[in-house]
């Protein structure tokens, strides 16, 4: 019995496979596999991620900005009794 077929009319498809199967002597069948398995498990495990995961996604990549040494301290701004100056 012989494996189904599955056919993609992308030149640019074929190019990447053809590449892909020379560098790491795998064939185009197995790559494509892989990297429809590589996504699949890439978008399920966005899937899975809680939306907070996304704020502190964005805090860390903010914070890279950040000159190093700089803090929130505004201690500056206030009098000794927490009053502002």
């Amino acid at each position: 019995m012989s494996e189904p077929q599955l056919s993609i009319r992308s030149a640019k498809a074929k190019e990447l496979a053809h590449a892909l199967a020379r560098r790491t002597g795998m064939p185009m069948n197995r790559l494509v596999e892989q990297a429809l398995e590589h996504y699949d498990g890439a978008l399920r495990h966005e899937n899975n991620r809680h939306p907070i995961d996304a704020v502190w996604e964005l805090a860390a990549e903010g914070r890279r900005t950040v000159p190093a040494g700089a803090t929130s301290d505004h201690h500056d701004l206030y009098d000794d009794s927490g009053l502002p100056e």
